[in-house]
This record gives C-alpha cells, structure tokens and sequence, in this order.
C-alpha cells in the first residue's frame, strides 16, 4: 500500500482560515500537498480525480483570496471539489468518500458549512450565485458568491439563462471559467470551439484590462500588453467577447495552474469589482499525476488504484453489463436499418452509445450538456422520418422533462429513449439516483414505457423500439452487470403490452417491473423454505399494463406483491388505479406496493441501498408473508440474519 505522502504545510491547516498567513511561495507548495493528498485520497476510495487534480491550485488560491464560509463558493457538479473538502476541515474523512455513511462525492449543504450550495448536475452555479447575490444586496449576513464552472457545463442553456440574467443586473458576483476542454467526453459545439480560440494564439500569462482599471495598476510594458490581450482574446480591435456583451467584465485567459498569475488577478478581482465579473482559467484536466494526464478520459471516474503505476483495481465482471448490452443491441438494429440514429448529452460511453459511435460515427450526435436541446433534438429527427435513440442517464433525463411532455409526447414522435442508471446506483448518492422516471413517464399519453427484467430481454426491448414507429418508447435497466444469462445475436421485437411469467406457485404472486426482478425470484426461493409457493411474473410495461396478466394474478392468488426500482406514484400506483378502475381492489386479495421509499438515499454500495429502502429479496419475502398473514413486518431483518 502506497504510504501517506509528506504534506508539512496542509498538516497546518485545518480551514480556510489558516491559508491567510501563508506567503505566495508556501501557497504554492500547498497546492502540491493538496494534489499528493487528493491521489492518495483517491486511490483508497476511487472516485472523480481527473477533474479535482484540475483545479488544486485554483481551490488554493479561491480559498486564500475570499472569505469562507462568508463568502459563498459554490462549485458547478461538485465532482472537482476533493481539494476543497480537505481544505474546509474534512481531510480526515477522506477515506469514506462516497461510501456509506461518508463523505458525498459532490458538494452537499449537510455536510459542511462551506459547501453553500450542493450540486451533481451540471450548468446550475451561476443562478445559484446569482441567488446569493440578491440575498446580500437586500441584506441578509453573505458576502460575495463565486460559481466555478467547467467549459463543459457552460454550454448548457441554464448556464446562458443565468449569465445573461446576471450580467443584465449588474450585481457584483464572480464567475470562474474552468476550461480545461475535457468534460466527461470532449465538449462539443461551438461553445467549446470559441473558448479554444480565445486561447490558442494567446501567452497564458496576458491579462484583459479591467473596466475599473486595473491595467493601470501595472508598469508600463505590462499594462502595455494587458491592453493588446484583450484585443487577441475578442479577435477584433475594441469589441467584447460574448460575455461581455452579456454585461460581465472579462478577465483572461489565465493560467490556472500558476499561483503567480490567479492570485494578482483573484486580488484584485475581489479587491476592486463593482459589478459582474468572469475570470477564465485554463487548465488541464488531471494536472500533476501522470497516468490521468496521459489517459484518454484523465481519469475522470477511477476506481481504486495504485499511485505509483496508476493501475486500477478491476473485479472480474461475472456477466456484460447493461449499458454494453445495450450498446450492442443498437449496433445490432443500426446496422439492419439506416435510419436508426442516436444522440447522447456528453455521455456517449457512460450510455454506450461509443458502441455505435465506432460503427458509425455519422449516425451519432454528441449535443454536449444539453439535455433540453437533445430532446427536441431527437423529436426533430424523428419527424424528419428517422429513428433516433436518445440514450440519457434517468437523473439527466429530468433535465429535458418539459421536451419530453411538449415536443415528444404531445406531438406523438417516435422517439426512442434509452435510460440508464434506473433505480438506485451506488457511490454517486441520491444525485444520481434514477427514481423517478417510471412515474413521469407513465402518465404521459401516447407513450410505452418498458423496463428490462435482463440482460436478454433489454435486447429484445431494443428490438421493439427500433420496430414500433406508431409513437414515443422509453425503456429503462439498472447500472452493473447483468444476471449473467445466454444472449441473443439480435433482440427480437416484443408483443406491445404483455408481460411473462417464470415461476408458477398457487400462494402468493411477485409482480416484478425492471432490474429486480432477480430479487423477486430469490425471494420466490426463500418464501418456498416456508412452504409458501410463488408465483413470480415481469411486468415488462407499465404502459400499457398487460391487464389480462394482472387478472390472472388476481384471480390466482391469495396476496399479490408489486416491485419496482422507483418512487411512488409509479409501477404500482398504476396497478392499483388499474384494479380499482375493474372493482377488483375489493375481492379480498392482498396488495402491496413495494416501491423506492419516500426519502433521498445517500451513497453506499447499492446492495447496501436496497437494504436501506427495504427493497432486499428478504424485505420482498417478508412482505409477501405479511400480506399472507404468517409473518410481521420484521421478518425481512430474521431471513437476513
């Protein structure tokens, strides 16, 4: 195991506080102790290094410049922050991050005083700075807010919401520009090609004369060259960048990884700003550790790993998993059919659509952060008479819900959504939990909904999508691996609307939507000890309901039990309208609803998480011998012990 490095300086400090007294030089060194800690941190745990190793030494300067926790820091996604928590009193705590019961991977306003404002999703600092702003001005106790955002999540609509908001206001707030051209997959668009050019014939060091005239705080060759930077940086003599036509001052570009460079200008920034103020700092992505530097994604997500080679450590998977499966199963119905196409939001190996992008890479659409457009995006496409998949993690789905109801679902476009990460997933906390798609999918008109019980059966909803042209298809599975079951080369399309049975008992029935669906059956062996016999079906479609498959355990069965990876008002609410709607809540079965419970649950292992939403093949088992009236609601603790 790799020793603890040597941190002298960091071992001195236990807050922002304790960086006041520190010279230039020893902020420097500071900002080295930092980056050794966070690998080290890292390696323990696993999580996001490439993106906080990009910002070690900006932490160190934000947090020496401005007044924390008076001053509000709030950091775009939170998944660059490792740095800033071992700052603000949490380096001790490391070692949980994003385990059970620890430390969040993301800024999290429970955890710390300094963390204002908690953030996994992209694009929302400058809006919530901008809050903070308006907050002080009418006089509550906060000092200045500074967003830090990535060039990245700038390119999100929300983000132009805000600066144009802000920058029409003209509040005094900061706005650092993070661009180190790396989000989670290259940005894409023009945003990202007119940060490039800001920068690319342009000395790092150059500074833009501020309005208030800093330039003339600086000797003559020097403010000399500060005053022909800002007209390299706009590209014509006397005009404004983009954000200064929205009303910011400009400041840049910058490097951010030079302590000599962002303290004068984070000092005077502070110093002298009377309004909004951009500062843009490049920077890279993974700086000062070598294997992410040289890695294709600079290590955004890691597991555990060993410092010395940067090796990861990697358990050997026992089937592919969902996202690969589904992957293949795209290539598989492109390759049939030219007019399958897909689009992702800066996701394309998170959701597998790399897959397709390899095979053809004209037939892919990378929209960037942009969850919103990517939508109507894919609407467009489908009205054009293409067929897209628009493959969108169920947390960043939400995101475009106001698309999905207006441009999609309203208009009847068969646009084909693929959402990964449905349920509960582990290290990345209730940020990213996909618990609420099944219910604000559901009740749209026009709309199918699927979930995949398997591996296999995600193929064959694939196949369906790619089939079904009469209106918009949404299909969701969990994040892992598989159950490690035989697949198909090709999905075969399903009967719309029909659900299966795969185990039959006469007792109770286990009425299964999605990823659990392996629960359910280990269940079904359990309650089989107590000689109860069960009959175990996938649902397969909340919408439409396979009614017939629903009557038939109604009909059969003494209790019947609905499970779903989802919140409330989803799977099983839709079951009960359903039995209430044909007057058979009355015919003396027992029904339960086995949902997500109605609470956010933190970060642990996503077995861990399950147990803590009651939803274990024991809590399944226990609540069906309740409904049959052989058990109480305890049992699920004694079947686990």
């Amino acid at each position: 195991m790799t020793d603890r490095p040597e941190t002298p300086l960091l071992d001195r400090v236990s807050g922002p506080a304790d960086l006041a007294g520190l010279s230039d030089r020893e902020l420097a060194t500071l900002a080295a102790e930092v980056r050794a800690e966070t690998v080290y941190a890292v390696s323990r745990t696993g999580g996001h290094l490439g993106s906080s190793l990009g910002v070690v030494e900006l932490t160190v300067a934000l947090h020496s410049v401005f007044n924390l926790p008076a001053d509000k820091l709030i950091w775009d996604v939170g998944h660059q922050c490792y740095p800033h928590k071992i700052l603000t009193g949490r380096r001790k705590r490391m070692d949980s991050l994003r385990q059970k019961d620890g430390l969040s991977g993301f800024t999290k306003r429970s955890e710390s005083r300094y963390d204002p404002f908690g953030a996994a999703h992209s694009s929302t600092s400058i809006s919530a700075a901008l809050g903070f702003t308006v907050a002080r001005d009418m006089g509550e106790p906060t000092g200045d807010a500074i967003a830090v955002i990535g060039d990245g999540s700038i390119s999100a609509g929300m983000a132009y919401e805000a600066l144009n908001n802000a920058g029409s206001d003209g509040r005094r707030m900061f706005v650092i520009l993070n661009d180190n051209e790396m989000s989670i997959a290259p940005p894409v668009g023009a945003m990202s090609h007119y940060l490039s050019g800001l920068y690319a014939n342009t000395p790092l060091h150059t500074l833009k004369d501020m309005a208030d005239g800093f330039a003339e705080h600086l000797p003559g060759p020097f403010r000399d060259g500060a005053r022909r930077a800002r007209d390299l940086v706009t590209g014509i003599t006397g005009q404004g960048t983009v954000f200064e036509e929205l009303g910011f001052t400009y400041i840049g570009p910058i490097d951010g990884h030079d302590m000599n460079q962002l303290l004068p200008v984070l000092r005077t920034a502070q110093a002298r700003a009377t309004g909004p103020v951009l500062i843009h700092c490049v920077t890279v992505k993974g700086k000062g550790y070598g294997p992410a530097e040289s890695s294709s994604d600079k290590y955004h997500g890691v597991s555990k790993f060993d410092v010395v080679s940067g090796t990861q450590a990697k358990s050997k998977p026992n089937a592919p998993s969902y996202t690969s499966v589904f992957g293949k199963a795209l290539v598989a119905e492109a390759e049939a059919d030219p007019g399958v196409v897909a689009v992702t939001a800066a996701m394309p190996s998170g959701t597998g659509i790399n897959l397709m992008q390899d095979r053809f890479p004209a037939r892919v659409f990378d929209v960037g952060i942009a969850e919103q457009h990517g939508v109507t995006f894919a609407a467009g496409m489908a009205a054009g008479g293409l067929k897209p998949f628009c493959a969108i993690y169920s947390t960043f789905l939400q995101r475009g819900y106001d698309q999905i109801v207006h441009d999609v679902a309203l208009q009847n476009l068969p646009v084909r959504f693929a959402i990964d990460r449905a349920g509960l997933v582990g290290a990345d906390g209730a940020t990213h939990a996909g618990a609420f798609d099944i219910a604000y999918l559901a009740n749209l008109p026009n709309f199918v909904v699927m979930a995949a019980g398997d591996e296999a059966d995600l193929m064959h909803m694939v196949a369906t999508q790619a089939a079904y042209d009469e209106g918009p298809t949404a299909v969701r599975y969990p994040r892992g691996e598989g159950v490690g079951i035989d697949l198909p080369e090709r999905g075969i399309p399903l009967e719309i609307g029909k659900g299966r049975v795969l185990r039959e008992g006469s007792h109770v029935a286990i009425l299964s939507y999605g990823g659990h669906l392996s629960e359910c059956l280990l269940a079904a062996e359990q309650l089989e000890t107590r000689g109860i016999t069960t009959t175990v079906a996938d649902a397969r479609f909340v919408r439409p309901l396979d009614q017939e498959l629903i009557a038939q355990l109604v009909g059969n069965h003494a209790a019947l039990i609905t499970v779903e990876t989802g919140a409330k008002g989803g799977f099983g609410a839709h079951v009960l309208h359903h039995l209430a709607e044909t007057g058979r809540l009355d015919g003396g079965v027992a029904i339960r609803t086995m949902t997500l419970p109605d609470r956010f649950i933190d970060q642990a292992s996503p077995a861990e998480m399950y147990e803590d939403a009651g939803l274990s093949a024991c809590d399944i088992a226990a609540c069906a011998m309740q409904a049959m009236g052989v058990a109480d609601s305890g049992l699920g603790a004694g079947l686990r012990a």
